[in-house]
């Protein structure tokens, strides 16, 4: 179990799902003082075994000096900061900044960070690139922006969630740089299935193409990872294909709003919805692999062999200084 306050600051933690639970868990492994809440509290009562505080409500969380959210939308962010019973609601307390890390709209950045405002709570959005897996080896990428004094006050424990922080300045701009990263993460999946059943329809095992793609100029962290799930058609969720389309309707909405034409990407958002509606919605988003396999009159069958990841366990996170 992690010592508790060993740092000084009292973090708050809003959202165990997936990559919720592994970055709080890294926090706490690190040894802060982490309380943690989550609409199903057994999915983050693990998290107490290593040291967290599991408490009832976001506004329990109120009192922490940095509340980090990471939830679905815009509608659950609001709910959990600016609704009754959220962390931004409770009465005469507030924490010194709040950091979200979810993808939701600008209306509800806005919204939040104007009530913020107010309580005297510095907001940074702080989103990340990776997965669960990423986060486990140490390699997940976070941008950040909003007022600087907070984002210097956040930045030692940012900084434990893996390989770097970027910060991009003032207001909301680090939302609209995940968007255009995960607008490529679409394209670049989509292109990867493509080319993958091409291959594969040619004569060439999809571990054989893989293997020489990710050796290539051409090959990538993200080739890399996702390449296991391709070969061995293992679909078990790191980020479904209902959230890609989520961040591609907020892109493409940005995009017009910056008067940005995006043709790649509004053809990619409507194959991320053509995989929705042949029954993809739990699965991870490289089942894209079984829709092309299908347009190509395929059946895919899984190669069960070894594919090498890529994600090779970091050292443990630096400890944060007080």
């Amino acid at each position: 179990m992690a010592s508790s306050n060993q740092h000084g600051l009292r973090i708050g933690w809003i959202g165990a799902g997936r990559m919720g639970f592994e970055l709080a868990a890294r926090l706490l492994r690190a040894g802060c003082d982490v309380s943690v809440w989550n609409r199903t509290r057994s999915k983050a009562e693990p998290l107490s075994e290593l040291g967290a505080t599991i408490v009832d409500s976001p506004a329990d969380l109120a009192g922490c000096d940095i509340v980090f959210t990471m939830v679905a939308g815009p509608d659950d962010f609001k709910a959990v900061t600016i609704e009754d019973g959220g962390v931004l609601a409770a009465e005469g307390v507030a924490p010194r900044v709040l950091v979200d890390s979810s993808t939701v709209s600008a209306e509800a950045s806005e919204a939040v960070r104007a009530h913020a405002a107010e309580r005297g709570t510095g907001v940074l959005a702080a989103p990340v690139s990776g997965n669960p897996k990423v986060v486990k080896a140490g390699r997940l990428t976070v941008v950040a922006s909003g007022p600087e004094d907070a984002f210097e006050i956040a930045r030692p424990y940012l900084e434990l969630f893996g390989e770097g922080v970027t910060y991009v300045g003032e207001g909301d701009s680090a939302r609209l740089v995940k968007l255009c990263h995960n607008l490529m993460l679409g394209i670049v999946a989509q292109t990867l299935a493509e080319i993958t059943v091409l291959a594969e329809k040619g004569g060439v095992e999809r571990s054989r193409f893989l293997e020489f793609l990710n050796a290539s100029v051409m090959g990538s962290t993200f080739t890399r990872y996702k390449s296991p799930a391709l070969v061995n058609l293992d679909f078990t969720p790191t980020f479904t294909p209902v959230l890609l389309r989520k961040d591609f309707d907020l892109g493409i909405e940005a995009a017009e709003e910056l008067g940005v034409q995006l043709p790649l990407a509004e053809r990619c958002r409507e194959l991320v919805q053509h995989l929705i509606d042949e029954g993809f919605v739990d699965t991870d988003f490289a089942a894209m692999i079984e829709v092309q396999a299908r347009a190509a009159g395929m059946e895919l069958t899984p190669e069960n062999v070894p594919v090498p990841t890529g994600l090779e366990p970091a050292s443990e996170p630096p400890v944060p200084s007080a």
